[in-house]
Order: C-alpha cells, then sequence, then structure tokens
C-alpha cells in the first residue's frame, strides 16, 4: 500500500451534483451516517447503506478506482477486527488448530464490525473529496455555533479541525518521499525483527517531523500576515444558503436513514 493512495483529507475539484450540494448539507449527513452505520446490525442494513456510498460515489464523477485506493490503508484494520473477533468470541467452532478456535459468532461480528469501517471510510472519504476546505471550515464553524454561548471558540476550532484534516494527505505523501528518498540511500524497512524496524524509521520521522513543524510556520506566518486574529471582527464576503435541492438531498437522506436504522437495528 502506498501512503500516496490516502484520500482522507484531499479535495478534487470537479462539478458533479456532490460537490455543488452545501458543504453543511453533507457534513450533517456524514454525522448521521455515522450513527446510523453503528445502529444497523442486519446485513440488509448494511446493503442499503452501501448502495447509498455507491450512488453518491457514482455521482461525484470522481474515478471509481481513485476512491477505492483511498479505502487500502485501513484494510490493515479491518483484518485485524476479524481475526481477533474470529479468534476471541466463544461460540460454534468452523475450524480450529488446539486450543485456537475460529468460531462462526466471531465471523458474524468481525464481519458487521468490518463492514461498517469500511462504510464509514468511504462515506468520509466522499465528504472531503467533495468538499473546499473554505467550505468544510464554514460547515465546521456552523455546526459549533451554538457553543458560543458558552465561550467556545467555534471559529478557531473549525479551523484548526479543518487545517489537520488537509494535512493528513500532505504529511503521508511527505511521508512516502522521505521513505523513498531513505530507500535510494541503502535503507531497509522490511527486513529484521520488530524492534529493528522500529529503529530504521528514526531517519524518517526525524524529517518529517521537522517537515511538518515548518510546514506549520509557514501557516502560522501566512496567517499573521493576513491580519487573521481569529472570531474577533471577523465578517464574510459570501453568506451560504441551502436550496431547494440541499433541502431534498438533506430530507430524504435523513428520512432514508431513519428508515433503516429503524428496520434494521
Amino acid at each position: 500500500m502506498a501512503l500516496k493512495d490516502v484520500t482522507l483529507g484531499q479535495y478534487v475539484p470537479c462539478g458533479s451534483p456532490v460537490h455543488r450540494t452545501e458543504a453543511r448539507v453533507k457534513l450533517l449527513l456524514g454525522i448521521a451516517f455515522s450513527i446510523v452505520l453503528f445502529v444497523v446490525d442486519e446485513w440488509q442494513g448494511y446493503g442499503v447503506l452501501a448502495a447509498y456510498v455507491a450512488a453518491a460515489m457514482a455521482l461525484t464523477g470522481l474515478p471509481v478506482g481513485f476512491v477505492v485506493r483511498g479505502l487500502r490503508p485501513i484494510l490493515w484494520l479491518v483484518a485485524l477486527t476479524v481475526a481477533f473477533h474470529a479468534l476471541l468470541t466463544p461460540g460454534t467452532p468452523v475450524v480450529g488448530l488446539g486450543p485456537v478456535q475460529v468460531t462462526a459468532e466471531g465471523l458474524e461480528t468481525g464481519g458487521r464490525l468490518a463492514a461498517r469501517l469500511v462504510l464509514l471510510a468511504a462515506g468520509v472519504s466522499l465528504v472531503t473529496l467533495t468538499t473546499s476546505p473554505v467550505a468544510m471550515t464554514d460547515a465546521l464553524e456552523w455546526l459549533l455555533a451554538p457553543g458560543r454561548r458558552v465561550g467556545v471558540p467555534n471559529q478557531e476550532i473549525a479551523l484548526m479541525m479543518s487545517i489537520a484534516l488537509r494535512f493528513i494527505p500532505t504529511l503521508a505523501g511527505e511521508l512516502d518521499r522521505i521513505m523513498k528518498a531513505q530507500k535510494a540511500r541503502g535503507a531497509d524497512f522490511e527486513t529484521g525483527g520488530p524492534i529493528r524496524r522500529v529503529r530504521s524509521l528514526v531517519p524518517v520521522l526525524v524529517p518529517l517531523f521537522m517537515s511538518a513543524f515548518r510546514r506549520a510556520d509557514g501557516l502560522a506566518l501566512a496567517l499573521e500576515s493576513r491580519c487573521w486574529r481569529g472570531s474577533a471582527g471577523r465578517s464574510r464576503w459570501r453568506t451560504r444558503r441551502l436550496r431547494a435541492a440541499d433541502w431534498a438531498v438533506l430530507v430524504g437522506s435523513l428520512t432514508l436513514f431513519a428508515v433503516v436504522g429503524w428496520r434494521f437495528r
């Protein structure tokens, strides 16, 4: 798996209906999708949610292979989830070797969690791939706006979360370049025991952290040069409003989620 395959946090400009949907609608639907995903406990429900994600993916106009490759970084987590549940969940043995038993109940539970993880990663990736950084920041700020009454700095938190999200693919690409440069100089990250592999990462992590600090410092200077002082006295150039199509997508999707969550819980 190449680190450049990480799509979480990336934005791909396009004129698709999903890209034109208001960012606040996509953020709310992403949260609702995540909630209903962990409420549903039947395979039919996962099938409906998978169809919803597939339809949204088709409407984005993005290459399917590009979106699917973005799921590869979580495959190890999916494999570990299935393995641990299959081996540690008591139940009817399917196959075993001595005291190690793989149970049918463990495979069932691990499969459900694996489906949830894959669908969750796909749904979150579609939100970030189709939402610009500025629109995402505005949507997060709007979502956190009620907290201003109790002193929550919603604009600062929204900017921080947006920057952190966008730095994921940047740092992943930087890590990939550093590892390739180290390999060209004879570094070996794939042989030896666990301790040796961890030690071999030291020449990679040091320049990665230095690069991250340089980027953070440059970003801070850029914000200061533009006289950014948080939420104090901030105004807006454009005011985003929900269109009829946005309301239709929001109401229709929430209705679907409610029905799926109630029917297949």
